[in-house]
C-alpha cells in the first residue's frame, strides 16, 4: 500500500514539472486538442512574429498550419490550450474593425467557436430592435479600402459557431463568382476560389474536394450581416449574406441580415436540416438576386421559423427546383417585392409547409405555388394576409408561362374540367370551395350558417377576410371543418357582423391546399337594413415600418386632454426629379444635394412612402433602356438607404424609354428624360409641390 502511494505521489509532481517546464507548444499536441486564441490586433498580412496577434494567425493556429514555436513571446501569451479551439477578442477599443488584405484561410478546425462577444464593450442586453434581440457587435471584419475580398469567413469543418460579429463589404466585381458565390459567411465542403484568384502563401492549404462529407452542425447566431455596428449599409455591400453552399444541419439564429446586393441567405448544392430561426432579415437584393431567402439544391428537412423578413426587394422566401421540402412556420413576412413585384412566399417542389405566418403589405400574391416542375401535396393553413396586390393563396398552371406568372400567380383558377389538370396545376389541380350562396344572413340567434362544396372529404378552413372587392385577404381564420363525402360543407358561426365577408379554403393531403372560394357576404335578415362591408383588417392601413426602436419601460403619463383638431394636408416643397449623365447611373454631387433634401423631407415625415422611376432617353434599345432605367432608380434608391430611410419605403420600377418627359431630340430634351421620378405618397393626403432643380447635359 505504501508503495502504491509512493507512485501515485510521485507521478502527481512529475506531471507537475511537466506542466511547468514542457513548453505550451507541447501542452496542446499531449493533453489539449485545442488552442484558445485571442486576438489582439484589428492589422492583416504576411503572417510574422511580432507583438500583434491578428485573426488571420489565430485561424491558421487553430487549423495547424502554423505552430506555436513560430509566434513570438507576446503572442504566445494570448495562447492558451483548451479542450476545444476557441478564437476570442481583445482589441483596443478605437481599433475594433479588422480590415482584410485578403481573404482568410477556411475556417477546418471541427468545434471551433470565433465568438466576438468576448470583446470588451459587448453588452448582450443591448438590443437596439423590440422585435427581436440581437445585440450589437463590436467587432467588424471588412475588407480594407481598395481591397476586393469575396468572401468573409469560410467554413469546411463540424461543429463549428460564428457568433457576435459584424461582418460586412464582401463582394467579388471583376472575378468568376457563377459557381463559388461570394458572401459573408460561406460554408462547404472545400475552400471553393473563383477561377481568377491567385493564391497568397499566407492563405492556408486547399483541401481536397473528393469523396469529402459537407459540414455538419454549424451555428451563425447574433451577427449583423451585411451592415455595420450603427446599423447603417455600408458604401460596398456585400454579394450575399450566408451562403450554404453545400451542408447538413446547419442552424442560423438570431442574425441581423440587411443590405446584400443578393439574398440574405442562400442555399446551394445542400443544406439538409438547416434551421433559420428568429432572424431579422430586411433590405436585401439590391442589385442582383432580389429575395431574402433562397433557396436551391437539397433542402430536405429544412425549417424557417419566427423570422420577421421585411422590405426586400423581391420575394420573402424564394424556393427554385429545390429537392426535399421546407417547413415555413410562424414568420413576419412584410413589405417585400421592393424592386421586383414577387409573391411574398414563392414554391416550386412538393410536401412544402406553410403555417401560422402574417403575410402583409406585400407588392405581390401572398403564397404561389408553380406547377413547373410539377409542385404537390403542399399544406398551406393558418395564414393571415393583408394588403396583397395578388391573391393570397394563388397554384399556378403550366400553361401560363410569362415570368409574371411564375413569380407572382396566374390568377383564380377555374374548376377542374379533366384528370389531366392534376398535372398541369399546382398541389395536383385541388378545387377552391364553392359557398351555396354569395350572401348569408345573420339569424336571431346571432349565428350565421354557412353552406358550401369542396373536395370530398376535405378539411375546410373558413377565414373573415379584408378588402372591400375581389377576392380579399384571408385575414383571420375563423373555424375548421370536413366535408362528407360528397364534398358538402357547413358551419353555424356566432362571431360574424352584417358586412364581414367569408372565404375558404380546402385541404387534402394527398393534393395540398386549394385557393381561397370567391367571397360571400353576411347580411342582416332584414333586406331594408343598409349594410357597410367591413374592409378593416387587425393591421394599420398605414404603411409599417420594418423596425422599430427599443424603449426602455416607463410608467404611462396621462396626455392631458384637448379638443381633437382636424389633420390638415400639409404642403411640402419637394424636388420631383434627380437627373443623370448620358449612359450613367452614378449619384452626381449636384444630384446628391437634391437627394439630401428628399432624404431630410422622409426623415421629418415618416408617414410618406414613395416609389422611384428609373427613365432614360429614347436613343438605345428598349432592353438596355429598361437596364438603364432600373440602375438609375437602384442607385437612387441605395442612396437614401445610406442617408438613414428604410428600404421599406420605397419601391424601384424602370421605365426606361417609354414614358418621356420631353419628346424632342435637342440636348435639353435628352438630359429632361434621363430621370429618376419620385412619386411621393401619405395615408393623410399630404400635398407634394414639385419642381425641377437638376438637369444634367451632354
Amino acid at each position: 500500500m505504501k508503495l502504491l502511494k509512493f507512485k501515485i505521489q510521485n507521478s502527481f509532481n512529475l506531471s507537475l514539472l511537466l506542466l511547468i517546464i514542457l513548453p505550451t507548444a507541447t501542452l496542446a499536441q499531449t493533453q489539449f486538442p485545442g488552442l484558445k486564441v485571442v486576438v489582439n490586433s484589428n492589422q492583416d498580412g504576411q503572417i510574422t512574429p511580432d507583438d500583434k496577434l491578428t485573426l488571420r494567425e489565430a485561424i491558421s493556429l487553430v487549423n495547424g498550419s502554423l505552430k506555436i514555436e513560430q509566434l513570438s513571446n507576446s503572442e504566445k501569451s494570448q495562447v492558451t490550450p483548451s479542450q476545444s479551439s476557441r478564437i476570442e477578442f481583445n482589441l483596443p477599443p478605437e481599433q475594433t474593425t479588422i480590415y482584410l488584405q485578403e481573404v482568410l484561410p477556411p475556417l477546418k478546425a471541427s468545434g471551433l467557436i470565433i465568438d466576438g462577444t468576448t470583446q470588451p464593450g459587448y453588452d448582450r442586453e443591448k438590443s437596439p430592435t423590440a422585435e427581436i434581440n440581437i445585440p450589437e457587435p463590436v467587432v467588424s471584419i471588412t475588407p480594407a479600402t481598395g481591397a476586393e475580398v469575396f468572401r468573409g469567413l469560410t467554413i469546411t469543418a463540424d461543429n463549428i459557431t460564428i457568433r457576435g460579429l459584424s461582418i460586412y463589404g464582401f463582394n467579388s466585381y471583376h472575378r468568376d463568382t457563377e459557381s463559388t458565390p461570394p458572401a459573408d459567411i460561406f460554408i462547404a465542403n472545400t475552400f471553393i476560389l473563383p477561377h481568377t484568384f491567385k493564391l497568397k502563401s499566407f492563405v492556408g492549404e486547399i483541401p481536397e474536394t473528393e469523396n469529402k462529407q459537407p459540414p455538419k452542425n454549424v451555428i451563425i447566431e447574433n451577427n449583423w450581416l451585411g451592415m455595420t455596428t450603427d446599423g447603417k449599409m455600408p458604401e460596398n455591400p456585400s454579394a450575399f449574406g450566408i451562403s450554404v453552399f453545400n451542408s447538413q444541419g446547419t442552424i442560423i439564429n438570431r442574425n441581423r441580415i440587411s443590405y446584400h446586393d443578393g439574398s440574405g441567405i442562400i442555399t446551394g448544392s445542400q443544406a439538409t436540416e438547416m434551421q433559420i430561426l428568429e432572424n431579422i432579415i430586411i433590405g436585401n437584393g439590391l442589385a442582383g438576386m432580389p429575395d431574402a431567402i433562397r433557396l436551391d439544391g437539397n433542402i430536405d428537412k429544412s425549417e424557417i421559423r419566427a423570422n420577421l423578413i421585411c422590405g426586400n426587394d423581391g420575394s420573402g422566401i424564394y424556393a427554385f427546383k429545390p429537392q426535399g421540402s421546407t417547413k415555413i412556420l410562424n414568420n413576419q413576412i412584410k413589405s417585400n417585392g421592393r424592386r421586383f413585384r414577387r409573391a411574398a412566399v414563392y414554391l416550386m417542389g412538393n410536401e412544402h409547409q406553410v403555417n401560422n405566418n402574417n403575410i402583409s403589405y406585400q407588392a405581390g400574391a401572398g403564397v404561389v405555388i408553380t406547377s413547373y416542375p410539377q409542385s404537390d401535396r403542399n399544406i398551406i393553413k393558418n395564414n393571415k394576409f393583408y394588403f396583397l396586390e395578388g391573391l393570397s393563396i394563388d397554384l399556378n398552371n403550366q400553361h401560363n408561362v410569362e415570368i409574371e406568372d411564375f413569380q407572382n400567380g396566374d390568377g383564380p383558377n377555374p374548376m377542374r374540367n379533366s384528370p389531366n389538370r392534376r398535372l398541369d396545376t399546382a398541389n395536383a389541380a385541388i378545387n377552391s370551395p364553392r359557398f351555396l350562396s354569395s350572401q348569408f344572413f345573420l339569424g336571431i340567434s346571432s349565428q350565421v350558417g354557412i353552406d358550401g362544396i369542396a373536395e370530398p372529404n376535405s378539411q375546410v378552413d373558413i377565414y373573415r377576410i379584408t378588402g372591400k372587392d375581389g377576392y380579399g385577404f384571408l385575414s383571420e381564420p375563423l373555424a375548421t371543418t370536413t366535408a362528407d363525402n360528397q364534398g358538402k360543407f357547413s358551419f353555424n358561426l356566432d362571431d360574424l357582423q352584417p358586412g364581414d365577408r367569408v372565404s375558404a379554403i380546402a385541404t387534402l393531403p394527398q393534393y395540398g391546399t386549394s385557393e381561397p372560394a370567391y367571397p360571400a357576404v353576411i347580411r342582416p335578415i332584414d333586406l331594408n337594413k343598409p349594410i357597410i362591408i367591413n374592409s378593416k383588417s387587425q393591421l394599420s392601413s398605414t404603411f409599417p415600418n420594418c423596425l422599430t426602436p427599443r424603449i426602455p419601460q416607463k410608467p404611462p403619463i396621462k396626455p392631458p386632454e384637448y379638443p381633437e383638431i382636424p389633420n390638415e394636408p400639409i404642403k411640402l416643397k419637394v424636388p420631383k426629379n434627380i437627373h443623370f449623365a448620358l449612359d450613367k447611373y452614378n449619384i452626381s454631387p449636384a444630384s446628391a444635394n437634391i437627394l439630401n433634401k428628399i432624404a431630410q423631407v422622409l426623415r421629418e415625415n415618416p408617414s410618406i412612402i414613395v416609389e422611384i422611376y428609373g427613365h432614360t432617353d429614347k436613343r438605345a434599345s428598349d432592353e438596355y433602356n429598361i437596364r438603364l432605367g432600373a440602375n438609375r432608380a437602384k442607385s437612387t434608391r441605395n442612396y437614401l438607404i445610406r442617408q438613414g430611410i428604410a428600404p421599406e419605403r420605397m419601391t424601384i420600377r424602370s421605365f426606361g424609354e417609354r414614358e418621356l418627359l420631353t419628346p424632342g431630340n435637342r440636348k435639353l430634351d435628352h438630359a429632361r428624360n434621363r430621370r429618376s421620378e419620385f412619386i411621393f405618397k401619405d395615408i393623410r393626403g399630404i400635398e407634394v409641390i414639385v419642381e425641377e432643380t437638376d438637369l444634367q447635359l451632354e
